[in-house]
């Protein structure tokens, strides 16, 4: 059963009105959770042409004065990754060249930024040379929503302010009740994640999988540390790709005497085959948010997507107000 929810931040904006210097614009990767935020703020997105010459070159067109406007332009930079990274840069630079006073980038879902450090030697590091390229084409600030790393932030020479989706996914799961509740990291270097939610979840009790990756997308599970046995164990990740590392701790944990497990992630990529693996019986409920748009194709009894519109419209409302976006999540 799929449902939709919003984390309601405050009862309602102040009416931005015609003189307002916000303009909001979207790309073409996500354009429902464009009009949710659009609507949260009380605003229409701004007219803009989209197209694509026959050689597959993108073209972009700002349709309205931007002069001198504070210009949030949203897009995830989710499957097929490179048009759609490829698209926000081309937005950036159209928004720069109309003399846009400030132009802050709005990632509900930032691509390429699982490599952000060297583990071996002549690779890239992408998460570093994306934020270059959004500071090259003329970017002003970036908001982006649950990293695949904190340290990613310190990639950027401009402000980069870093919301995330689990205030959604946690008053969801707190609405629901469940007993004996155990959050549970599916891997080593996701514990302060899952010991953040563990605390705002009434300080549950924290399980952590000890996990060896052997290549790319293949994981193998080795060690449970904590007790699950009887209890509703919780996994908690920022993304979920093809599953595999979330589908062998879900294994592991029922192996272990789990009652009930249930996942959470804020970025359902869900690249084949995760929607074979997360509907096989393992997951009561597979909890996810909009920051990605989840195909109908990609839907199955046991998915529940949370809209995070409401929290990416406050921090773009806060940010033009200069207001602490940090205080939304204390």
């Amino acid at each position: 059963m799929i449902r939709s929810a919003t984390l309601s931040l405050q009862t309602a904006l102040p009416q931005i009105g015609d003189n307002n210097r916000l303009k909001l614009f979207a790309g073409s990767s996500n354009g429902e959770l464009s009009r949710e935020v659009a609507r949260y703020l009380g605003i229409d997105l701004g007219p803009m042409v989209r197209k694509r010459f026959a050689d597959g070159e993108l073209y972009v067109q700002i349709q309205e004065s931007i002069r001198g406007c504070d210009v949030y332009l949203i897009q995830p930079t989710c499957y097929p990754v490179n048009d759609h990274l490829m698209e926000l840069l081309i937005m950036i630079d159209a928004c720069r060249r109309a003399s846009a006073r400030q132009i802050t980038a709005v990632l509900p879902y930032y691509g390429y930024a699982r490599a952000d450090r060297k583990t071996a030697g002549r690779e890239s590091i992408t998460a570093k040379l994306v934020a270059n390229l959004m500071t090259q084409a003329g970017a002003s600030r970036v908001l982006a929503m649950d990293l695949h790393s904190a340290q990613i932030q310190g990639y950027f020479d401009i402000p980069c302010d870093h919301v995330y989706g689990s205030p959604v996914l946690i008053d969801y799961l707190a609405s629901k009740n469940l007993p004996d509740l155990v959050v549970v990291s599916p891997d080593v270097g996701g514990v302060a994640r899952a010991r953040a939610f563990a605390k705002k979840l009434d300080d549950a009790p924290l399980a952590i999988i000890d996990k060896r990756r052997q290549a790319h997308n293949v994981a193998e599970v080795m060690n449970l540390i904590g007790d699950i046995e009887g209890k509703t164990a919780v996994l908690v990740d920022d993304m979920i790709d093809t599953a595999g590392t979330i589908c062998e701790g879900a294994r592991l944990l029922r192996q272990e005497g789990a009652r009930q497990v249930y996942a959470c992630a804020t970025h359902a990529v869900f690249s084949p085959p995760a929607v074979e693996r997360l509907s096989s019986g393992l997951f009561e409920e597979v909890i996810v948010t909009n920051t990605i748009p989840v195909a109908d194709a990609k839907h199955f009894e046991q998915l529940t997507v949370l809209s995070v519109a409401n929290l990416i419209g406050e921090a773009i409302w806060r940010i033009h107000e200069e207001s602490s976006v940090s205080s939304m999540f204390r």
